[in-house]
């Protein structure tokens, strides 16, 4: 599993032209799901909530010192989940990406929707993407400030 976390000013997500989750300061998070991930539905929750800890508690917002020290707890920040499967790219062999790592659509969203539940519990504004639609998104990188968490790293 991946999340691409942006910090960011603000950032949308629209959908055939109807904005399908808006926020302003906080991350954007691009979630992959590979197919290893899916194989056991309960380690992919487990998985999935030492990525969400890590997320929500990541301390990439600055204090009053300007030192990368506060969490999105600390600043009221709001999370924008984006699913996307194109984390699990293979690029390997010719100039076609083969996407046959990614989980498939029917246990990735079933993950998508348990990761969305889990931060709901922990940061008050929570907006989300379409699963599987084509999104248009916008945003506003902070710093930029880009993390990558890789469960495969952590």
């Amino acid at each position: 599993m991946k999340f691409i976390i942006q910090r960011v000013k603000q950032a949308k997500v629209t959908v055939d032209h109807q904005v399908a989750g808006s926020i302003d300061r906080g991350f954007l998070v691009l979630i992959g799901v590979s197919k290893e991930d899916v194989v056991d539905m309960e380690m992919a929750k487990k998985i999935a909530d030492r990525l969400i800890k890590k997320l929500i508690y990541a301390r990439i917002f600055q204090d009053e010192n300007g030192k990368t020290n506060l969490g999105l707890k600390d600043v009221n920040g709001q999370l924008l989940l984006v699913s996307q499967f194109t984390l699990y790219a293979d690029c390997k062999k010719g100039n076609r990406p083969s996407f046959i790592n990614a989980g498939s659509p029917d246990k990735a969203n079933e993950i998508y929707e348990y990761i969305i539940n889990e931060c709901m519990k922990e940061i008050a504004v929570v907006e989300r993407g379409i699963f599987g639609a084509s999104m248009d998104v916008e945003l506003i990188n902070e710093g930029p400030f880009t993390i990558v968490l890789d469960s495969e790293e952590i």
